[in-house]
């Protein structure tokens, strides 16, 4: 007699579920996080009948001395000819990482620029275990390798002839007209002092109707808040890495901040006091040597055209 046999429907499911998750590890590990992608967007932020100002924002490298198409996409952006760069931090992702840092800028040398740093631009980075993300932002790590950030800081203020932000404020000759930028080093460890930033403006004269920049590295509420009340009219931050590993149609699921999820990547509005501002967050284009993925989160740049407000 011949027995006919199937096979469990348990187990076919089971099969399916295991070949999308191998589908889904391939993508985000050999292809994504290659798809290096610049996003252009504008926002209404200066003065009535001022000319716009195209902004470079770059985030999250996150590099090492091998990744060589990271290095060769960050500096074909040269071409875009903006006219302002903002670098909202974690540049460093290995402690050769300026190294590569190096060869990706270099082509933006003589255009104004400005800095702040990330955790990664003075600690290397570890293992993590990412499922501790989902129970909130992570914390610092125990003894950290140190990386040369007085190296890196020397090479963008220096040879790029950038100027740096941490915790202060500065007013830069921009596509002909001033331009007024505050910035903090890493909320995320606690190094913004929000306190030093009333007098750093006072400084450099701002209040004068000179637009405001505000900078950041990691998107804390307490620190947008802090510049809506300064009277920025855009911020920049990073951090996020807009969520890296992301669900196709809903976004970000987790942001390492309190920002919510829904502006953890992108050009937004943060309404705060009763005034609005653009927010951009960029998603970064790195990630760590430790989690070398990205889904449905392509790794990016912006660039943001700031045009006067009507």
């Amino acid at each position: 007699m011949t027995r006919s046999s199937s096979t469990h429907p348990a187990l076919i499911a089971l099969g399916a579920v295991g070949a999308a998750g191998v589908a889904a590890a391939v993508w985000g590990i050999g292809i994504e996080r290659y798809l290096f992608t610049l996003r252009e967007v504008s926002a209404p932020a200066l003065p009535p009948g001022s000319p716009p100002i195209r902004v470079l924002h770059v985030s999250d490298a996150h590099m090492a001395p091998w990744q060589h198409r990271k290095q060769d996409w960050l500096a074909s952006l040269a071409s875009f000819e903006p006219d302002l760069i903002v670098n909202t931090g974690d540049n460093l992702g290995h402690r050769e990482g300026l190294a590569g840092i190096r060869r990706a800028f270099a082509p933006f040398k003589g255009i104004p620029g400005v800095f702040v740093h990330g955790s990664n631009d003075v600690h290397a980075p570890s293992p993590r275990n990412p499922v501790k993300y989902f129970t909130g932002p992570s914390k610092r790590h125990s003894a950290p390798e140190l990386l040369d950030t007085e190296a890196m800081d020397a090479y963008f203020t220096d040879e790029l002839g950038w100027t740096d932000l941490n915790n202060t404020a500065a007013r830069l000759r921009v596509a002909g007209a001033d331009l007024d930028l505050v910035g903090v080093s890493d909320a995320h460890r606690d190094w913004d002092r929000l306190d030093l930033l009333p007098d750093a403006l006072a400084a450099i004269g701002a209040g004068d109707g000179t637009p405001l920049l505000g900078v950041t590295h990691a998107p804390y509420q307490r620190v947008l808040n802090a510049y809506v009340d300064l009277g920025a009219d855009a911020i920049f931050g990073g951090h996020t890495h807009g969520g890296q590993v992301c669900l196709p149609g809903f976004g970000a699921i987790v942001a390492n901040c309190d920002i919510p999820l829904k502006q953890a990547k992108g050009l937004s509005t943060w309404t705060h006091g009763g005034r609005a501002v653009p927010l951009n967050v960029s998603a970064g284009c790195g990630h760590s040597i430790y989690a070398p993925v990205r889904f449905a989160c392509r790794p990016e740049a912006t660039l943001l055209t700031l045009t006067a407000r009507g």
